[in-house]
């Protein structure tokens, strides 16, 4: 996917992988890349990180042009969907 010079740009540090959102990206994009630990969808193939459990004692960081925005462990909380909505406006603002 080719992006624009002036696309958003999202990175950070998240289970101790560095992560780039870019360009525009749909919400189960986002959410594959900023829960890349968690289980895969089926027909989706095999993660090379699959084995990997959540640690909770690290900080999981996004920095937006907002701010800096913690992580959580898990997408389907509240936290987890106010941030990926935010991500999504973010990435995607003329939606």
């Amino acid at each position: 996917m080719a992006t624009e010079a002036n696309s958003a740009r999202i990175t950070g540090k998240v289970q101790g992988r560095d992560i780039v959102l870019d360009g525009r990206l749909s919400e189960d994009e986002i959410r594959d890349k900023v829960w890349w630990w968690r289980t895969t969808r089926p027909g989706s193939g095999e993660r090379e990180d699959r084995g990997h459990e959540y640690d909770g004692s690290r900080r999981d960081v996004i920095a937006t042009l907002g701010g800096y925005y913690e992580v959580p462990g898990d997408p389907g909380t509240p936290e987890g969907g106010e941030l990926l909505e935010m991500l999504y406006a973010e990435l995607n603002p003329d939606d």
